[in-house]
């Protein structure tokens, strides 16, 4: 255990950032899933709706440090590639 002030302020700032990094980890986790499970339901709109969600969701990470930039468009254009190819196979 800490004996130092600064080290207890330390571990209360750990344990305040590792509750809100689970809440983002959660948050991206399931925003990604919704696209995927959408794509794997072949609901072309539902699909582009949570792509929607998603691609807001992610780009506001970045803006609040969460996310680095690259990482979101990254994820993104991969969730994009996924819908994509729904929208083909219903071209075609």
């Amino acid at each position: 255990m800490a004996n130092h002030k600064s080290a207890l302020k330390r571990i209360r700032q750990t344990e305040t950032r590792t509750e809100r990094n689970k809440f983002y980890r959660t948050r991206i986790k399931n925003i990604t899933k919704d696209v995927l499970l959408a794509v794997k339901s072949g609901d072309k709109e539902k699909a582009q709706e949570a792509f929607k969600v998603a691609n807001k969701s992610l780009h506001s990470f970045v803006s609040k440090g969460i996310l680095k930039k690259n990482t979101a468009s990254r994820k993104v254009s991969r969730l994009n590639k996924l819908v994509k190819t729904l929208v083909l196979q219903e071209a075609a």
